[in-house]
Formats: C-alpha cells, sequence, structure tokens
C-alpha cells in the first residue's frame, strides 16, 4: 500500500470540498450536519462499490441500494472554508476540521465556549491505499484519557481498548463470551469518550472484512494509534461529534434507519430447544411444551422452532416439512394458536447440493456464482456443502418470498427467524447479481443477511398487512436493526457468559442495534445446574430479546420448569418480567420513535460521574431502572454502585430511598434480584399479566418520588399490540406528571386515537415514601384507582 501525503483544494460546492491526491484519487468532504462529517476517499477508477445499504436517514434504502453520492435525507448547512499556505479549514457552529501536509485531519468543537480538539489523525501515513487493489487503512491518533465503545456484539468488556477486532460475521457456536473473534455481526462503528471535548463516533461505510486495532499495536516509527485496516471496499466514513455518548448513540441508529416496531407479545417469553424439533415424534414434543406451560404455570407469548422441523436424516432442508415427524402441520399450529403461543420458524439461505430442490433452483439463477464458470459457488454448511441464495437477484426474493408464504405463513407461522446467515462463502471473487449491476460477494457478504430478512419481512408484510411482524436475525450488518430482532447467537454454558453477554448486549446498543437479547441459560455445552440456570433467568428477564434457548451436549433441554426446586424463584422472576411489560413496551416505542436505547450502560444517563465508568456489571433498563443482577455463584451479597444524581434512587423491592454517589451491599439468597428506580419516576407495570400482548388488564403506576422538590414527566404507551398503523395515530400516550416537595402531585393526561382497554390505574408508592400524594387534584393512598381522562 502506499501513503497518501500530497493534496490540492480541487472544488468546493453546497455540501463541501473535493481535494486531489495526485494520481490516487480524491478526498471527498461533506458536511452533512453541524456536527456530523463525511470523508471518503474515490481512487481514479471511481468507486469500488457505488451503493450503499447501510445509511438510511430516510428510515430504508431502495433494495437496489442508496447512491454513495446521495446526500438525501441530512440538512446540509452552510459552512465556512478558509485557506492558508498548506492548511485548509472548514467549519460549522459545531465542528471545526483542519487539512494539514501531510495530509492529516484535524478535528475540533465548540464546547464550553471555546474550539478544542477532540480527535486527530496520526501525522505520519494517516491514510494508506492499495496500489493494484483497494485495500485500504486510516490512522489516528491515541490520546491519553480516552475509552472506545462500540464494534457492536464483541466479546469482552464493553470499554476496548488495548484489544483488535475483526469484522468477518462467522458461525461461531460454542463461542467464549470473554475471548472469541469475530462473531456473527458486521458492525464497523465506535464510539469515543474524550477526557474533556464531549465524545465523537467513527462509522466505516464499508461491508468488506475489516480490522480495529484500539491499542494493541505499536509500532516505533508513529505516536501511539488506531487503525482502521480493510481488504476490499471503499474508505467512506461518517464523523460525528456529540457533547454526550447518548447522542452519539441515536445518532447512528437515525444514521442507519431506526429501530423496527414488532408486535407486543415479542417482548414476552419466548422458549426454544434443538432437542424438540430433532426428535422422532417433534409435534408430539412440542404439545408436550404447551402442556407443560399449562401444568406449570409458566406464562409465554412464543416459541421458536428451531430448524429439525425440515430435516431428511441429520441434515437441515429449507422449507423442506418432515411430515414424519409433523403429521399434521396445521392441528400443530392450531394448538399453539389456541394457546397463545407465537410460533416463529427457523429458516436458512442455504441449499445443501441434496436439497430436493437445489437443481430448481439451480436452473434459475438464484445461487451466488462462481467466476470462473458460472456455476453455483460451493460452500461448506452444516456439516455438509451447498450453495448459498443471492439477495440481491429479484428473482431469489420473490422465490424466497414465495416459499416463506406457502412452507409457513400459510400454515399458521406467521414469523420467521432467519438463522445461520453469516454467509461464509471464502471464494471473494464469486459473483452476487446485485440487482443488475454484478459485484464481488467479499464487498457484501453481510448484506445478504439483511436482504435475506427483508424478503421475509416483506412476505410477512404481504401475507398480513394489518399486523407488524416479527423477525429475528442472528447474523447482520447496519441496517438488520430495521427489520429485525437479534441476539448474541450460540453461547456456551459457563457463568462468566452471563456476564459477558451482557458486556456483548450492551455493546449491540451503543452500535445502536437496541432489540437485543442471549439465550438465556446457554445454547451449547453443559446443561446449566439449578443455581447458574435460575440466574440467567433472572438477568435476561431485563434484555429486550427473552429466550430460553439450548442445544445441550447431552441433548437435553433448557426448561423453564427443570428443576423443581427453583421453580418458585423462576415464576417469580417471570412475574416480574411480565409486570415490566408495559414499561419495556414503552422503551420500544421510545426506541422505535426517538432512537432512545433500551439497555444502556449506567454511564450513558450519568456521564458526571466517574465511577460509572469503572467496568460494572450493573447496568440501565431505560433511564430509570438500574439492574444489579446476580452473576456469581453462590453468592451471599451484591454491591451496587448508585449513580450520582439528585433525585435518589429507590429499591424496587424493599421500598427504601438510598442517595446517588454511594456503594451499598445487599444479602442476596436465590430469590434475589436487586432491582433500583431512578428517584422522579413513574414506572407503568401490569398487574397479574398472563399475556404480553394483552390489550386491557389492569395498568398500575408505581410512583418513586425524589427526595425534595421534583418535576418530571413519565410515559406509558399504549396501542392494541399488533396494529399496522399504531404510530400513525392508532395508539394513546399517557402523561404521568410528578411535581411537588413536602406535598407530591401526580397529573395524568391522555392524548391519542387508541382507546386503551382500561379507562383507569392503580397508584402505588414505595413503602418507605410517607408524603402526601394527590392525583388529578384527589388525594390518594397507595393502591387507591384513579380515573383517566383525555386531553
Amino acid at each position: 500500500m502506499k501513503t497518501l501525503k500530497t493534496w490540492a483544494l480541487d472544488g468546493q460546492d453546497a455540501t463541501g470540498v473535493t481535494l486531489t491526491l495526485g494520481t490516487r484519487g480524491q478526498l471527498r468532504i461533506a458536511v452533512l450536519e453541524d456536527a456530523l462529517f463525511r470523508v471518503s476517499l474515490v481512487r481514479d477508477a471511481g468507486w469500488r462499490q457505488g451503493r450503499t445499504w447501510s445509511i438510511a436517514p430516510d428510515g430504508d434504502t431502495p433494495w437496489e441500494g442508496r447512491s454513495r453520492d446521495s446526500v438525501e435525507g441530512f440538512s446540509c448547512p452552510g459552512f465556512t472554508l478558509d485557506q492558508g499556505e498548506s492548511t485548509l479549514t472548514i467549519a460549522t457552529g459545531a465542528v471545526r476540521l483542519t487539512v494539514s501536509t501531510p495530509l492529516c485531519l484535524t478535528w475540533q468543537a465548540f464546547h464550553d465556549g471555546a474550539w478544542v480538539t477532540f480527535a486527530q489523525e496520526r501525522p505520519t501515513s494517516a491514510y494508506m491505499a492499495g496500489i493494484r487493489d483497494y485495500r485500504h487503512s486510516h490512522f489516528l491518533l491515541r490520546r491519553p484519557g480516552e475509552r472506545f465503545y462500540g464494534l457492536g456484539e464483541k466479546t469482552g468488556e464493553l470499554e476496548r481498548s488495548g484489544r483488535r477486532y475483526e469484522m468477518r460475521n462467522l458461525d461461531a457456536m460454542g463461542y467464549d463470551a470473554e475471548t472469541t473473534d469475530p462473531l456473527y455481526k458486521h458492525l464497523p462503528v465506535t464510539l469515543t469518550k474524550t477526557p474533556d471535548a464531549g465524545s465523537y463516533s467513527l462509522f466505516y461505510d464499508n461491508l468488506a472484512t475489516c480490522w480495529f486495532d484500539l491499542g494493541n499495536e505499536l509500532d516505533n516509527y508513529h505516536l501511539p494509534f488506531r487503525a482502521y485496516r480493510a481488504e476490499d471496499g471503499d474508505l467512506d466514513y461518517y464523523l460525528r461529534w456529540s457533547p454526550d455518548l447518548l447522542g452519539l448513540v441515536k445518532g447512528q441508529a437515525r444514521l442507519t434507519g431506526g429501530t423496527a416496531f414488532p408486535p407486543r407479545w415479542a417482548l414476552g417469553y419466548s422458549g426454544s430447544t434443538m432437542s424438540y424439533t430433532d426428535e422422532p415424534d417433534a409435534q408430539v414434543r412440542l404439545n408436550t411444551f404447551l402442556d407443560r406451560l399449562a401444568e406449570y404455570r409458566i406464562p409465554c407469548d412464543s416459541f421458536q422452532m428451531s430448524s429439525g422441523y425440515t430435516s431428511i436424516g441429520a441434515k437441515r432442508y429449507v422449507f423442506n416439512w418432515n411430515t414424519a415427524k409433523f403429521p399434521d402441520i396445521d392441528s400443530m399450529t392450531a394448538s399453539f394458536a389456541d394457546a397463545g403461543v407465537n410460533l416463529v420458524a427457523n429458516i436458512k439461505p442455504c441449499l445443501l447440493k441434496d436439497h430436493p430442490r437445489y437443481d430448481e433452483v439451480a436452473e434459475a439463477g438464484l445461487f451466488i456464482t462462481d467466476s470462473e464458470d458460472a456455476t453455483p459457488e460451493i460452500s461448506t454448511f452444516w456439516d455438509a456443502e451447498g450453495s448459498h441464495l443471492d439477495f440481491t437477484n429479484r428473482a431469489t426474493v420473490d422465490w424466497w418470498k414465495s416459499n416463506v408464504t406457502t412452507a409457513l405463513l400459510d400454515h399458521g407461522i406467521a414469523s420467521t427467524w432467519n438463522d445461520n446467515n453469516e454467509y461464509e462463502v471464502w471464494d471473494d471473487t464469486a459473483i452476487c447479481a446485485g440487482f443488475g449491476k454484478s459485484i464481488d460477494v467479499s464487498l457484501i457478504r453481510p448484506l445478504h443477511s439483511v436482504l435475506m430478512t427483508r424478503a421475509s419481512e416483506e412476505a410477512q408484510i404481504e401475507h398480513a398487512p394489518d399486523v407488524r411482524p416479527y423477525l429475528i436475525s442472528r447474523a447482520g450488518a447496519p441496517g438488520i436493526q430495521r427489520y429485525a430482532q437479534t441476539w448474541t447467537g450460540d453461547n456456551r454454558t459457563a457463568w462468566k457468559t452471563i456476564r459477558y453477554n451482557t458486556y456483548m448486549g450492551l455493546g449491540l446498543s451503543m452500535s445502536g442495534i437496541f432489540n437485543v437479547g442471549h439465550d438465556v441459560g446457554g445454547f451449547s455445552g453443559p446443561k446449566p445446574g439449578p443455581e447458574l440456570f435460575l440466574r440467567w433467568i433472572q438477568n435476561g428477564i431485563f434484555h429486550p430479546r427473552f429466550t430460553i434457548h439450548s442445544w445441550n451436549d447431552n441433548a437435553t433441554a433448557n426448561e423453564a420448569w427443570m428443576y423443581p426446586e427453583i421453580l418458585p424463584q423462576v415464576r417469580d422472576a417471570l412475574a416480574l418480567r411480565y409486570a415490566l411489560v408495559p414499561y419495556l413496551y414503552t422503551l420500544l416505542y421510545r426506541a422505535v420513535t426517538a432512537d432512545e436505547p433500551m439497555l444502556r450502560p449506567t454511564f450513558l444517563d450519568h456521564e458526571q460521574d466517574a465511577r460509572c465508568f469503572e467496568q460494572s456489571d450493573d447496568f440501565m433498563l431505560g433511564r430509570d431502572l438500574l439492574v444489579a443482577s446476580v452473576m456469581d455463584e453462590g453468592a451471599t451479597e451484591r454491591r451496587i454502585w448508585l449513580p450520582a444524581n439528585v433525585t435518589g434512587w429507590w429499591d424496587y423491592h424493599a421500598g427504601t430511598w438510598h442517595e446517588g454517589g454511594q456503594e451499598i451491599t445487599l444479602p442476596v439468597d436465590l430469590g434475589s434480584i436487586p432491582l433500583f428506580v431512578r428517584g422522579g419516576a413513574v414506572i407503568p407495570l401490569a398487574e397479574g399479566a398472563a399475556r404480553a400482548d394483552a390489550a386491557s388488564g389492569a395498568r398500575v403506576l408505581a410512583v418513586f418520588p425524589a427526595m425534595g422538590a421534583q418535576d418530571g414527566t413519565s410515559l406509558l404507551y399504549e396501542d392494541d399490540g399488533q396494529a399496522a398503523d399504531a404510530l400513525d395515530g392508532n395508539h394513546c400516550l399517557i402523561m404521568a406528571r410528578l411535581s411537588g416537595d413536602q406535598a407530591l402531585k401526580l397529573e395524568l393526561s391522555m392524548t391519542g386515537a387508541y382507546t386503551p382497554g382500561f379507562d383507569s390505574v392503580k397508584v402505588v408508592l414505595p413503602r418507605g415514601e410517607k408524603r402526601i400524594l394527590s392525583a388529578n387534584g384527589i388525594s390518594v393512598a397507595t393502591g387507591d384507582i384513579v380515573t383517566l381522562g383525555a386531553t
């Protein structure tokens, strides 16, 4: 590769400037928002891949992708341009960028009344580009006191300093949640917290394999640096500054198209296991699951059917029903529907060479093809060989939608689990149709998981246009969150996995992927013991996706009732989950409409508290709930740092108030689920809920006042749980404004076209709160009912 050093101003337009780089092409700098700049290296031959499926400020991209030259969806504000003898400065009111010689970019923000440097490229070889290929590298200085976050579901600690990470989607079954890399998703975004100049994010819009080095590598010839290296594709990055990290998280979600809005039932407990559908009497086993739910009084809203339903022998064949295992598909799906349990079926994007329909698909030209002879590419898949469907071919999309419809939707299975979609096609020159303009698979490998899921979503919407679809995808790239919920893949059963999966979920959330979860109990490895299984459940209930799933080494299934000695504690955990569904659903609404992350590290809401940046197992669920799960075997106490704030924290269970900015130690037993509430919050709850998707039923407003004066508003979002037009006005918002000091005042108002299935709420206070409370002008005691009024 060659270092890019010399530059000259070539031109200016309404969105930015173009610099010539001698014979190496152009560096384009675009001002997209006051605090969002884009820098692109365009070779003399033009873009290596001139389309993007990741950038979607308007909510989505066309199927064939968005032109990299497009600035639609951005405000493109005015900027100033000053040229010196060997420098060029581009500035908005928020960010100032200086280009110096040799080529090096320095970024400043107007912060606390002055221009402060927040990022600077390495002054020696900031940019390197391949001479005969499209490899490229980008280097920045590592500055003392910086903290690095992002990169999606990476293993290890949430703060990424000192490690090297690879983006190359893999089916990493049984991974070590502390060390394994790479994993399932390609999310090339970092967030950097500076010690004195706010924070900034760097998002590289490139789907080719790449690496991030955040301090692992040292080179005597350069100052301490961080590196991004890619083996192909375009160097095209978006740099955003914000005074806080939360602004970056929300901005990344908006940049890549926002978050899908699934039905409310997706927030309930979801059962799953490989073992049921692998059994010769699979239909009987699935129906037995329904019987056990009733027998053990376990609430459940969905069941994820593993791929054994498609088997012929030991192999899986997508869209093939094994009718020996499932002799009456429609009666089985009817049984689940009658029980209120939604079925979600596993589907895979690779057809093994002996798939009954392989020749049909090959003749139709629906596979990715070998570049040498235009035959279907052949890759290893599920201990055999097969060919991957090409979702950049509209005919493939149509074929997929048709089969999702006939194999699943027409049988009453309304949701899809898009699995094994990492696209491990290692022939880099294999050809994708590219919707009419062919593309090497190496440039868009992770895109196929996104387009596969989009095709499944389109089929579901066309089949049931009045209902919001629900989809899951294991693999993904930026934009997967526009269509599906995701999880951290096939984890391994171990105590440490609870802890490190939690960090992985927070990493996804900080990368703009909010609707996430983990396989509770562990997917691969030994069967979890009673204590480990219980602690996993007690932590899992606080994640958007709450699924108990397994493929244990001894072929057993992780089931909520598998250990009678902990069944009471399991029921208690599930009861808490279902009580929290109105709060979770409101968080989901805020994620969709305001790009607010659901899972949050404590520092995301408490940046003023340096202690929150220390490694911790505590995390926030929304801005109001502090979760402190017990994650250690045999624990008898749990130390918790209560973030510094002016409102304090309430123990959710004990009803005691604690001042913020202190560490407390709680005694714990097997039933303990430590949970704290921010003072001043009003938490919406369901009372006695047996289903997450219940449109009616009692609602509780749990009022947790601050100590001292307060004036804040909390929200409860309600709709019928599934309507496709919910966000178009078919919903209501219940606002709860809490104010006062010695006497507390709660004002409730309701707006919106939807009429909920309740016209009053129960108001409750923590046991330790003794002040007088009035609600809508009427004095109330804890447990009193307050009638809602529309405004």
